[in-house]
């Protein structure tokens, strides 16, 4: 299948400058392309692997791919589809940030191999020496203010205010463009679909300033069934940085995902053959509280972006913790499989009888409480069932010496530290 019907196929394209034009380009040759990821924190997350695949995609039909880290428009902010200025980050802080994200892309795409390997490039390499002026009469005066109002994301911020700083945004990334079109011969954007208006400035300039055509391709944005943004789960970004999100709750993420989502993520985030999705799909349909197609997009993401101990360390976590074994975990498995679960610092001095410890960790609200639950069996302490009153924990409850885990019903889990 040719690499644009299978973008297409995978739901991967949501709007292109000239389709045909792409299409013809991609299928004579191979086509230098780039994608932009602005340093806005110290890690990318999973709306922007959406771009990261499809480029990956595109470099493996042959095509060389350059991964552009804003270290100049970093220090900026993009103003599109926000409510608000961004705060301006400091250069030492943006720098820290476009190294740890240049880290992320290195594992996506192939920087060591081929005649189309990627090549990283970084924007402030060339904003950093050019001057005010110089940048004024070079590329601001292709640039009518009438069509930089014009482009959505300026126009909804028009009434609350924006600054010529976030308005300018749009002329630097088309600068992008031309830049690495007159250094690379790049003739393709990708990005996603929140960026057309900065996207289509770079061909604007590319045909003003050189009489050359550029191509865009954009993304959509992913949503759920719901119609919620995707890569928010309760408000938090997925991170791909495993500090931030570690592989386990990213499994949780993907385990989770609506049965209306879960074939079509399978398009767009893993690299199975569309076939095999089709097999995964019938199976699924046919047994879907078997979670099939959730189970193979957990194992596909977290592996594609932890590797595959990753994975097994996730799997193994998610399978002690809902059988309740929790001796069979080590104290690190424990802190990623129970990280965001209450926690409770426990003082030396303080009454370790069970009553008293449940009432004071706050997993329950009174005395009469523990008692009934510890009488009824509703209480374990690292997944023993402790059903006597008078039971005191002692050393030997501290696993690893570090912590406890008391268990309230099946589900609800607290963690005890000293």
């Amino acid at each position: 299948m040719h690499i644009f019907d299978e973008l297409k196929e995978r739901g991967l394209i949501f709007q292109t400058t000239d389709e045909e034009a792409l299409r013809k380009a991609l299928e004579e040759g191979q086509v230098s392309y780039y994608t932009g990821y602005d340093p806005t924190a110290d890690s990318l997350h999973l709306g922007h692997l959406v771009a990261i695949l499809t480029s990956r995609r595109l470099q493996l039909a042959g095509h060389k791919p350059y991964a552009l880290v804003g270290g100049a428009t970093g220090l900026i902010g993009d103003p599109s589809f926000k409510d608000a200025e961004r705060s301006l980050q400091t250069k030492e802080t943006v720098d820290g940030w476009v190294q740890s994200i240049q880290g992320q892309l290195s594992r996506f795409l192939d920087f060591e191999n081929g005649e189309n390997k990627a090549v990283m490039v970084n924007n402030y390499d060339w904003f950093g020496s050019i001057s005010f002026i110089d940048f004024l009469r070079d590329v601001g005066k292709y640039f009518t203010v009438n069509y930089m109002m014009s482009k959505e994301s300026v126009k909804k911020r028009i009434e609350t205010g924006i600054s010529y700083t976030e308005f300018a945004y749009q002329i630097m990334q088309g600068y992008d463009f031309f830049v690495l079109n007159q250094d690379h011969n790049v003739t393709l954007q990708i990005g996603g679909s929140d960026q057309w208006g900065n996207m289509t400035a770079g061909t604007e300039l590319l045909r003003r300033k050189a009489d050359k055509t550029g191509h865009v391709i954009t993304v959509p944005l992913i949503t759920d069934a719901t119609g919620k943004k995707f890569g928010k789960s309760e408000g938090n970004a997925v991170w791909l940085n495993a500090d931030k999100t570690s592989p386990y709750e990213m499994y949780q993420f993907w385990m989770n995902v609506m049965d209306a989502d879960a074939v079509r993520f399978l398009k767009i985030f893993t690299f199975l053959s569309l076939d095999e999705i089709e097999d995964i799909r019938k199976q699924f349909e046919a047994a879907p509280h078997e979670r099939l197609a959730q189970k193979v997009l957990a194992r596909e993401v977290v592996t594609l972006v932890h590797g595959e101990e990753a994975y097994k360390e996730a799997l193994n976590i998610t399978e002690q913790l809902f059988a309740g074994n929790i001796k069979n975990l080590s104290v690190k498995e424990l802190k990623q499989g129970l990280r965001g679960v209450p926690n409770y610092q426990v003082q030396a001095d303080e009454n370790h009888n069970i009553v008293e410890i449940l009432v004071s960790s706050g997993v329950v609200n009174s005395k009469r409480q523990a008692r009934e639950d510890v009488q009824n069996g509703a209480i374990y302490v690292n997944g023993d069932r402790i059903q006597d009153l008078d039971y005191v924990l002692s050393d030997a409850d501290k696993l690893e010496n570090e912590l406890t885990v008391i268990r309230r019903g099946k589900k609800k889990y607290f963690v005890l530290t000293y």
